[in-house]
């Protein structure tokens, strides 16, 4: 062998080993802190909380099944109905006395056979409702009906409702078709450089207002049913309108108010709601809630589903249009017409009940619209042909009531689902301003309130957990785990513990994005590990690998008395007690850090469990009072809000009850997350300044505004320490 050649070969194999020992260096170090991963019992992390909250649905479902099967006789049936009006007005809301309607008619119509009157009224006084009344030609009273539209941007006015409206009105029908809210010219966050809603079309302005007039209590549903219980009222003031022959229909969300106003006014003696009618444990189990009107305040804790809307008025006669392939479960709809089947007959009248289904989806067909026809002729006493006739549709532009298209920019001043909302929580509003006055008292009671209206659980004591690894850091080790939280919930939590020293200080870690956000190599949650703190992220409910994209899971929450806040509150509280757990951890030591929409749920949690002895949140929300006082909210907060919590309590309570331990606002902001300056008198603000004045200890209060994140930062570093 040559010498040149002698020396090639260890050199080569010298390169080889150097380049496997850093492709198994880069391997060992590579490192993946997913909880969850390969654990098959926790691979569905983001229906996890829907899966939990649809258990406990159930179990009301099923206490309200065993009364019902308990009813047997006449009597029975009518101790029920008797419950069921008295909840629907408890979890709708009390509805406002009536005012004078003022109705104008803007402009009349002349068809062949019939004519048409554009009509606007006000519901409440400024709130403006706007409809087409179609009268057929012919002296004497005729039965009416009134047609409630499903979610078309341009309602009533949408050819397919046209079709009915005209077809009833071919067949000697009176119509009184009115424009839900935001949708036709009733458009609530109007934008006059768009034409059109600021938010976006109908259910995105159903929720975004139904998000608010939750805060106080109201499901947005009781602004629906007023309107339409105002239209009977409007009605009745028609001499062409015989008032005992007034029927309700409406399809899709048309079928919702139809089936609500059947239930709210005894004055409507026939309801006919199309693909609507189905039960909640059908609709938990495939779509899961609907838009904010379609949720009432508390409902299933309530004892209510579907069934019961027509169920109290029964014998009164009523018809269910349903498709077998709806997204409205055809299987709920089945089951909710035996029920209510069961019902009628006890009354003596079964025929009063009907069912007619087709084998469609979501819509109109023939067999359903030559259905709803037969029904209102045989039960509002008006002979014809039940079948679909050829009409005329009318262009849009013809059943413009108000001058523009749209009440705000047609109207001065007309008021909105905001403005009313506004008035009404601002009695609130005062009420807990009144109530501060007597601090120790208010905020004994708001802890008691707030942990109820918010379906707050405390934890056990002992919490369970399974380790799943760790990884080795410069310094420090990172350890996973996995916590038992609710039900069969879990709370991936990583624990960034520093290599020496014993008996640590903790923080625990709050992150809207998640548990990884901040912890990698080089970031923030390695800053604190390297002050000797040990730092415990979770990822709470909804968040992070539990995190929630289910359509509705806050109204999920809200039908069953809880909300996502007290729940991830009661995750932050176990991760307290795994901490209290440890060793290795000071239990007089331990506080909390959360960012943006996380801080009311630290707020909840730190209030509910003095065990968190320091507090800092960063961009934190203010007050839910700053959601209702501002037209305008960034709807990322939407899950931080508590459905009825300005009946009780507002997040500046929940803060005052921590004094006198240490709390540091950093950035505090308002609804659309705009920064408040922390200098400018603010009456949350200095209620919180009060509760920490009155006992002397102003000095662990403090409240700063920074322009950067990393500043931000600097300053929870500083006030910390």
């Amino acid at each position: 062998m040559k010498k040149s050649q002698a020396l090639t070969i260890p050199r080569t194999i010298l390169f080889i080993a150097i380049i496997l020992l850093k492709i198994n260096t880069a391997f060992a170090q590579e490192e993946n802190l997913n909880v969850f991963e390969r654990w098959r019992a926790w691979s569905d992390g983001e229906n996890m909380l829907m899966r939990h909250l649809n258990k406990q649905a159930f179990t009301y479902l099923d206490i309200r099944d065993k009364e019902i099967a308990a009813l047997q006789t006449k009597a029975d049936w009518q101790s029920r109905q008797k419950k069921v009006k008295e909840t629907l007005i408890k979890t709708v809301g009390p509805f406002p006395e009536k005012t004078p309607l003022n109705p104008q008619i803007t402009g009349t119509i002349k068809k062949e056979g019939y004519k048409i009157d554009n009509v606007i009224y006000e519901s409440m006084p400024g709130f403006y409702v706007t409809g087409s009344l179609f009268l057929p030609d012919g002296n004497g009273k005729k039965p009416a009906i009134l047609f409630t539209s499903g979610h078309a941007q341009n309602s009533f006015r949408h050819e397919s409702y046209q079709f009915m409206i005209l077809n009833l009105v071919k067949k000697g029908f009176i119509v009184f078709a009115i424009d839900p809210i935001s949708q036709g010219e009733r458009v609530q966050l109007f934008d006059p450089e768009k034409n059109a809603s600021a938010i976006g079309p109908t259910t995105l302005e159903h929720n975004y207002l139904g998000n608010k007039t939750l805060l106080s209590g109201v499901s947005l549903a009781r602004y629906f049913i007023w309107d339409g219980i105002r239209a009977v009222d409007y009605l009745l003031t028609r001499k062409e309108v015989d008032s005992e022959r007034i029927g309700v229909t409406g399809q899709s969300g048309g079928g919702t108010q139809a089936a609500y106003i059947f239930a709210f006014d005894d004055r409507v003696k026939a309801g006919a709601p199309v693909n609507y009618i189905t039960g909640f444990r059908r609709l938990l189990e495939s779509i899961g809630p609907q838009d904010a009107e379609q949720n009432f305040y508390h409902g299933i804790m309530n004892g209510l589903t579907h069934a019961d809307l027509l169920e109290v008025r029964a014998p009164n006669p009523a018809l269910i249009c349903a498709g077998t392939r709806d997204f409205f479960s055809i299987q709920g709809a089945r089951e909710a017409y035996a029920e209510i089947s069961k019902a009628y007959k006890t009354f003596g009248k079964e025929e009063n009940i009907g069912m007619v289904e087709d084998d469609f989806g979501h819509g109109y067909t023939e067999k359903l619209r030559e259905g709803i026809y037969d029904f209102f002729q045989k039960n509002l006493n008006l002979t014809g042909n039940p079948g679909d006739e050829n009409v005329a549709i009318l262009a849009p532009e013809e059943l413009m009531v108000t001058r523009t298209g749209n009440v705000a920019s047609s109207i001065e001043k007309a008021q909105t689902v905001f403005d009313l909302n506004k008035k009404e929580a601002q009695k609130q509003i005062e009420s807990l301003q009144d109530a501060r006055k007597n601090i120790a008292i208010h905020l004994n009671k708001v802890q008691q309130e707030a942990k109820k209206l918010s379906g707050y659980r405390p934890p056990d004591e002992n919490i369970q957990s399974v380790f799943r690894g760790r990884y080795q850091r410069e310094g420090y080790s990172v350890e996973m785990y996995a916590l038992h939280g609710e039900g069969e919930c879990i709370i991936p939590l990583l624990l960034f513990i520093p290599e020496t020293g014993n008996n640590f200080s903790s923080i625990i870690y709050l992150h809207p994005k998640g548990k990884i956000t901040d912890a990698a190599t080089g970031g923030r949650i390695e800053e604190l590990v390297k002050k000797g703190y040990l730092v415990a992220a979770p990822d709470v409910s909804g968040i992070g690998e539990v995190k929630d994209d289910n359509y509705g899971t806050n109204y999920l929450a809200l039908l069953i008395g809880r909300s996502i806040v007290g729940i991830q509150a009661g995750d932050v509280n176990r991760v307290v007690n795994f901490l209290k757990q440890r060793p290795d951890v000071d239990p007089e030591k331990l506080g909390a850090v959360a960012f943006d929409e996380l801080g009311p749920t630290l707020l909840h949690a730190a209030a509910f469990d003095k065990s968190i002895s320091s507090v800092t949140l960063i961009d934190p929300l203010i007050s839910y009072q700053t959601i209702i006082e501002n037209k305008f909210y960034n709807t990322t907060l939407t899950n931080s809000f508590v459905a009825g919590a300005l009946t009780a309590y507002d997040l500046p309570d929940l803060a005052a009850i921590l004094s006198p331990a240490k709390l540091n606002l950093i950035n505090i902001r308002d609804g659309e997350k705009k920064c408040i300056d922390a200098d400018i008198k603010n009456s949350d603000i200095e209620f919180i300044k009060t509760a920490w004045h009155e006992k002397n200890a102003s000095s662990q209060l403090h409240i700063v505004k920074e322009n950067s994140a990393e500043t931000m930062f600097k300053e929870f570093l500083k006030y910390i320490e």
